[in-house]
């Protein structure tokens, strides 16, 4: 199957909006893994006086973890897909939490602009036509210093993790989200997860992108060697200024 990219994939998260979140819920750890993914950055204290960049936000599951690690941070969630920004925005949120419909690629067009202290990346940069061209855009954004969080779908590289990866998409994942109408972006989910970086390789890529302090840790129970988050702080220089 060919994968979904920019408006494509941006339009079928639009249509997908409406079930995503009953989905997600059916995720054993699903948002538990999104709090420690964000407490893996080791932010200082309740994120007092932090900016905070949650890029590809979806329907706010990140956005919450982040709030609920980091309470008094100032967050800036943004998404290409205008559906499920409106269901993120229309979720009850205390303030210091504002949304952005922008495509990763074009964020300063939509007024999205640095320093922050930290950037948070969930299941968004398989998803990217350039995901060398975003990493390049989130340094930019980032102070110096500013940490870098990824929490994505990247299989460590064994028979094992793609068997389990694609037992879970077409016995579980995409029968349900084929009756909700849903299917080609499920598809391109399970697609997407195969044709991306492994662990390493992501680690490596972040490394050639100006990052340092670069780790990959993984996540626990059956996403064990499928799904990592990665940590990092933007370099003082990047590798080829160096």
């Amino acid at each position: 199957m060919t994968l979904l990219r920019d408006e494509r994939l941006a339009a079928a998260f639009d249509h997908a909006a409406r079930g995503y979140d009953t989905l997600v819920a059916a995720n054993p750890g699903y948002h538990a893994h999104l709090r420690r993914s964000v407490r893996r950055l080791g932010l200082p204290g309740r994120g007092q006086g932090l900016r905070l960049l949650d890029l590809g936000c979806g329907t706010g599951a990140s956005t919450a973890a982040l709030r609920s690690v980091l309470p008094a941070a100032r967050i800036t969630a943004v998404d290409a897909s205008a559906g499920m920004l409106r269901r993120a925005a229309a979720k009850p949120w205390a303030g210091g939490v504002s949304f952005v419909h922008a495509p990763a690629e074009r964020l300063g067009e939509a007024g999205v602009t640095g320093p922050f202290d930290a950037v948070f990346a969930a299941y968004l940069l398989r998803n990217v036509t350039d995901p060398d061209a975003v990493l390049a855009t989130v340094r930019g954004l980032l102070r110096p210093g500013g940490r870098l969080g990824v929490h994505e779908y990247t299989l460590r590289g064994r028979r094992t993790d793609r068997a389990v990866w694609t037992l879970v998409c077409r016995g579980v994942v995409q029968p349900a989200a084929t009756l909700l109408g849903d299917g080609p972006l499920y598809r391109h989910l399970w697609r997407s997860v195969v044709d991306f970086d492994t662990a390493g390789r992501f680690a490596r890529r972040l490394g050639a992108a100006g990052f340092d302090h670069v780790r990959a840790l993984p996540l626990p129970g059956w996403q064990t060697g499928i799904t990592h988050t990665f940590v990092a702080r933007r370099a003082h220089a990047p590798k080829e200024d160096a």
